[in-house]
């Protein structure tokens, strides 16, 4: 079976579920994309590494790196490869330099693990048939992005208070707000 090469266009607030996000994954050379929704934590720990932002203490999916890598443990791809009754399936291909595995995973932690093992994210034609969405030539872009919440009160600060709140959320392990924040700074500094 062909596999087609995903790449992140982007994650923002689903505006159809509370509490979620939606992850935007596009044909590394096409125009279809897959929207997949995901939680906050998984949304979270995707950004960290879109963004390359250092949490001070390891979270869940880079414990599992540091763990596979102490054990001589590749993640080679991911592959989302089913996608049933409106939920995504993916598995991991893992090699320990003898032998090559696939363990199934969440969709969204797959993701987050092929960022920080910076493997490729795979799916297959029949699961873009089914799920994927042709975007507008137009809203195409080759930048990862990263949107904002349109209710965004984080405007009315500076940028220098956004920085050190920005430094605060970050100490506190707070980095779904540090990655708002981020992204609040960012959109400034394109103003200015």
């Amino acid at each position: 079976m062909n596999k087609i090469e995903l790449k992140i266009f982007g994650l923002s607030y689903s505006h159809s579920q509370s509490s979620a996000y939606a992850l935007i994954l596009s044909e590394k050379n096409g125009k279809r994309r897959l929207p997949i929704i995901v939680g906050g934590l998984e949304a979270q720990a995707i950004a960290i590494e879109v963004e390359k932002m250092k949490p001070v203490r390891p979270l869940t999916h880079d414990l599992f790196k540091n763990f596979a890598q102490h054990f001589n443990i590749e993640v080679k791809e991911i592959i989302i490869n089913k996608f049933l009754e409106g939920i995504f399936y993916a598995v991991l291909v893992c090699s320990d330099g003898e032998r090559e595995i696939e363990i199934d995973s969440r969709t969204s932690d797959a993701v987050a693990i092929a960022l920080r093992f910076q493997c490729p994210i795979f799916t297959y034609e029949k699961v873009m048939a089914v799920a994927g969405v042709i975007m507008d030539v137009e809203s195409d872009s080759t930048e990862e992005k990263i949107v904002e919440d349109p209710h965004n009160e984080l405007e009315q600060f500076t940028i220098a208070e956004l920085q050190t709140m920005l430094e605060k959320a970050i100490e506190n392990e707070d980095y779904e707000k540090a990655s708002i924040i981020r992204d609040e700074i960012k959109k400034k500094k394109r103003k200015e």
